[in-house]
């Protein structure tokens, strides 16, 4: 946990968390979720979409998907843990850590797409509940921007300085 956030707990820590909450939270992890990325994969699979890799560790961020030919990188987030303004909601519970929690989830995921953009990756991210109410939108989302991405450049013109027609070279 961030010394930031330890801070808004008394003593830095969780106090009187039961044994059975703390190990149903000390569960919960990044990847492999099955209601978001596992549903995401199968997705792809049926639509036919390839060459993407899981976790790619090498990309800032940790994209949940790669489609490193094309250049994009896709994140499904959880509406719970970075605070979907639609459908998550702040624990009534240790709500001033919970709400800085998520505050601080949303800013490392503005980080991450700042610095993949930067690197020239085109960078998506769906919502949880988004895959649970139209999982063929997310998925059309991300075939057009592969076949965006995928196309090349038009050539360019030469002998576009000033007195110069392209033939003069």
């Amino acid at each position: 946990m961030e010394s930031a956030l330890k801070k808004l707990l008394p003593g830095g820590k969780f106090v009187g968390v039961s044994r059975i909450r703390s190990n149903q939270m000390a569960a919960i992890r990044g990847h492999g979720n099955k209601t978001t990325e596992r549903r995401m994969r199968l997705a792809l699979v049926r639509a036919g979409i390839s060459g993407w890799v899981i976790n790619a560790r090498q990309i800032p961020g940790k994209p949940d998907f790669l489609f490193a030919d094309s250049r994009l990188v896709v994140f499904v987030d959880g509406c719970f843990w970075h605070g979907c303004l639609k459908c998550g909601h702040v624990p009534r519970k240790r709500s001033k850590f919970w709400a800085a929690k998520m505050v601080r989830n949303r800013q490392r995921d503005c980080n991450v797409d700042f610095s993949l953009t930067k690197l020239g990756y085109h960078v998506l991210r769906f919502w949880e509940h988004e895959l649970a109410i139209d999982i063929r939108n997310c998925v059309e989302r991300i075939s057009r921007v592969q076949i965006n991405q995928s196309r090349p450049s038009p050539p360019r013109r030469r002998g576009n300085h000033v007195g110069e027609s392209a033939g003069s070279r």
